[in-house]
């Protein structure tokens, strides 16, 4: 999808502009956007790789998430502006992937806690 000369078919992209002119036309999904829709794209297509990282490096090895999310962002980013006329490269889908890598990181560490066991009591030594 990131690598494609368009992102999607002009079927998706009818329907997604219908979609969104359907929001504009309420006061209460207005602030509904290509760009957000697009941002929020982003962050949920990175997802996978910030669960696959901890599963890979383990909860100790959190910390390889986001930079893996952040250096395959950026490297899809810098093929897009050198191979592909179509697209544009942009920060803001760095950031968003990035942000991306972190929700599934923060998911899995939470599901890491919820699942660990609980701590054994410590005995205390009575001083008799």
């Amino acid at each position: 999808m990131t690598l494609r000369a368009a992102p999607y078919g002009s079927d998706i992209g009818s329907a997604l502009n219908r979609l969104l002119a359907w929001f504009a036309e309420r006061p209460s999904t207005a602030w509904i956007t290509f760009d957000r829709v697009e941002f929020g794209a982003n962050v949920a297509m990175f997802v996978p790789l910030g669960v696959i990282a901890v599963l890979w490096f383990g909860v100790r090895g959190w910390w390889t998430a986001p930079i893996l999310g952040a250096l395959a962002s950026a490297a899809i980013e810098v093929l897009q502006a050198i191979f592909i006329d179509t697209r544009v490269a942009d920060v803001r889908d760095v950031v968003a992937n990035t942000l991306g890598s972190l929700v599934g990181m923060c998911l899995m560490l939470l599901l890491a806690f919820l699942l660990s066991p609980p701590d054994p009591p410590r005995q205390v030594r009575s001083q008799a």
